[in-house]
């Protein structure tokens, strides 16, 4: 026995080494760590557990039977994040380019059906060159099992991709079905098709990271949303965002003690946003203010900044926020902004994550671009995602809210649970300028001196339908609040539904605008 635990040490040794330790400087001079040095990063200390260390492929031909590594090229296991369970498995790229064959995709099978029954969060470290060309269509078939396991698992359990490495084809296509993506610049790249192909095909020459590298991704495209300079602090930033998360749909976020008091007012908001609707100023230092020891979470900062999505907590909740920005594009919805709310809202919704909405939002953004891009339908997915969620839902009217921008970010008459405005609210079919000219267009038109006739109508509008108490005259909005009690409003609002349950309909599915 003795002699069978010494052979067992050693081969395990072999294997936590990896394949050659030239391979290692190479991926070390790349500014990447290894597989197994990133889950020292992400997972406490001694917490990781592996399963098939020993797995090896079993394919013939062009050389891969001269060739049979430990692992198969996937280190897969489980640990814990802050002391809770977590479920990973991570690309080794020193083996075969992190390829994917079929031993090393019954791997990752194995360990996402264990997430899924023990309902913890499934992290992926991708490092891989796609598919295992050599291994033919049974490399494909294992890209099947994973996106099938994707999309099983979607609203069950988060799933978080942590891009490291150049990643193609289907290995781009799994983190595209999971709920969070972060990349690390320079060093990760995704594209369905690599620049060869391309220059191929079309005759375009491009490099991988102007195709699909993290700053294409977290600006362009919208679908990393995490960028990072490194992988230590990406990691770490996976590892705080899991904090924030349940385990599974099954549970509520995790909930802290803080040393920020519920009871805290925000004196500098009066001075912070001005009154006058056409000024702009940075939504994110209001949420900064309101929320738990100013610390916000943002998604997808690079990308759609008109609107802020984000978590934070509030007296110790954890809590989603969906903000208008009005110092980028006056806060305007457009197409990329409904996406972004969307998918943010979507998330929250399956986590059990209660939603705040402030607003001040003029309208969509109009012009013949966005008309031709599908802005209805698109806006339309927003709409849908506030309506479907049955979360907490609170909003918080700061300033303007016009026209259809204004039912679509969470009104009560689309289904929020709660909300409040501040005094400086306005809140119409549109702007009073806009107003009058349309209802009293042919009597500003005759008038003697037009201009002064078009003030006059524009303020008689403003005095009648737009001012701070109509919709709360009305019931469309609950209270009209001091701005420095906002946070106060808030955690009271919160803690009041904090056992909110809404009946789903029966129906096998809804149809949303995809």
């Amino acid at each position: 026995m003795r002699d069978r635990v010494t052979e067992l040490e050693l081969i395990r040794a072999s294997v936590h080494e990896g394949p050659d330790p030239e391979a290692t400087e190479k991926q070390h001079a790349k500014g990447k760590l290894t597989a197994r040095e990133r889950l020292d990063v992400l997972l406490d200390s001694g917490s990781f557990a592996e399963i098939e260390a020993f797995r090896r492929h079993r394919a013939t031909g062009f050389g891969l039977e001269r060739r049979r590594p430990h692992t198969d090229g996937v280190v897969a296991g489980w640990g814990r994040v802050h002391g809770r369970d977590v479920v990973v498995y991570a690309h080794d790229f020193r083996m075969f380019g992190g390829a994917l064959g079929e031993a090393h995709a019954e791997k990752i099978h194995k360990v996402m059906d264990i997430a899924e029954a023990a309902g913890v969060p499934l992290i992926s470290l991708n490092d891989g060159a796609g598919a295992r060309i050599q291994e033919g269509v049974t490399a494909l078939a294992g890209y099947g099992g994973i996106f099938q396991r994707n999309v099983r698992m979607s609203g069950v359990i988060p799933q978080i991709s942590v891009m490291l490495g150049p990643c193609a084809g289907g290995a781009a296509y799994s983190p595209a079905l999971t709920d969070f993506v972060f990349m690390v610049q320079d060093t990760a790249q995704m594209f369905i098709t690599g620049p060869d192909v391309v220059r191929a095909v079309t005759g375009e020459d491009i490099s991988q990271n102007d195709l699909g590298g993290a700053g294409v991704h977290g600006t362009l495209s919208g679908v990393a949303g995490f960028v990072y300079p490194d992988e230590v602090s990406c990691l770490e930033d996976v590892r705080y965002l899991l904090s924030l998360l349940p385990g599974n749909n099954q549970e509520l976020p995790p909930t802290v003690d803080g040393a920020d008091p519920p009871d805290r007012l925000n004196e500098v908001l009066l001075d912070l946003v001005p009154a006058d609707p056409a000024q702009a100023y940075d939504m994110s230092e209001v949420i900064r203010e309101i929320v738990d020891d100013g610390e916000f979470f943002e998604f997808h900062a690079g990308w759609a900044g008109n609107l802020i999505v984000g978590l934070a907590r509030l007296d110790g909740q954890v809590t989603g926020i969906v903000a208008n920005q009005p110092s980028n594009l006056a806060g305007v919805l457009d197409i990329k902004a409904s996406e972004k709310g969307a998918r943010f809202i979507q998330m929250c919704d399956a986590f059990n994550i209660p939603l705040i909405s402030l607003v001040d939002v003029p309208g969509f953004l109009p012009g013949a671009d966005q008309e031709h891009g599908g802005i209805i339908r698109h806006g339309a997915k927003l709409l849908y995602a506030y309506c479907a969620a049955s979360v907490p839902r609170i909003q918080v009217i700061v300033r303007k809210a016009y026209g259809g921008a204004y039912i679509v970010m969470d009104s009560r008459s689309i289904g929020a649970d709660l909300s409040f405005a501040w005094p400086t609210n306005e809140i119409a079919v549109m702007g009073a300028e806009g107003a009058a000219n349309v209802v009293f267009r042919r009597e500003i038109a005759s008038a003697e001196d037009p201009a002064a006739q078009r003030a006059l109508r524009v303020e008689e509008y403003r005095r009648t339908l737009m001012h701070p108490y109509y919709a709360a005259e009305r019931g469309l909005v609950d209270d009209v609040i001091d701005p420095r009690r906002t946070r106060v409003t808030l955690i009271g609002a919160l803690a009041l539904l904090r056992a909110k349950h809404a009946a789903a309909p029966q129906r096998k599915h809804g149809n949303p605008p995809m």
